[in-house]
């Protein structure tokens, strides 16, 4: 029976060790980048992303969780507007500012996640016509904190990250037009979110 435990407490620490060493050679900084093509010119797309209470129409994260606290402040919309959520287990807690606003092109926001874990990041959306539709890209990059890299290790941040993209395509699409997603799902369809 001792012998068991000793073996299983070998085999986990061999294992922890071997997820630590993983982690440390991950790179020190996160590159996430999500595209979509919409049927909507730009400068309908572009008031959705660049006013935070239009968010509610098409942020995958905007209903995961109800009782979910909102406080806006700063500017109304544009450079300076703020937002702040605080959340269940879902969606955390955390604050966004809009650093840059260039319209109907691009949003820069500074997004800082305070809880599960604290991480500072930077997220860009660009908005660029072709023909009848609009290509939007989103792009978040950051320092990799340590608690990201060791995650990184069992599941990638992209993946994670790519079924509320193709959840908040869906949710564009229904406010803005039709959709041509470059992340669908494994079968070619789209994923439905939980309890719809």
């Amino acid at each position: 029976m001792l012998e068991t435990i000793a073996v299983i407490a070998i085999v986990l620490v061999v294992a922890i060790a071997v997820i630590l060493v993983l982690a440390a050679t991950k790179p020190g900084t996160l590159r996430v980048t999500r595209a979509i093509s919409i049927n909507a010119p730009a400068e309908r797309i572009f008031p959705l992303i660049d006013d935070f209470h239009q968010w509610t129409v098409w942020s995958p994260y905007e209903n995961r969780d109800p009782a979910m606290k909102r406080i806006y402040g700063g500017a109304g919309r544009g450079q300076g507007a703020v937002y702040a959520w605080d959340g269940n287990k879902n969606v955390g807690a955390g604050r966004m500012e809009i650093l840059q606003s260039s319209a109907p092109s691009k949003v820069v926001i500074k997004l800082d996640f305070i809880k599960p874990f604290e991480g500072h990041n930077t997220a860009e959306f660009t908005m660029l016509p072709q023909g009848d539709a609009t290509s939007v890209t989103w792009t978040m990059y950051g320092p990799a904190v340590p608690p990201r890299q060791v995650f990184s290790c069992a599941q990638s941040l992209p993946s994670m990250r790519s079924r509320c993209r193709r959840i908040g395509s869906r949710k564009a699409r229904a406010g803005m037009g039709h959709r041509q997603d470059r992340c669908p799902g494994r079968d070619g369809r789209w994923l439905r979110p939980r309890g719809s």
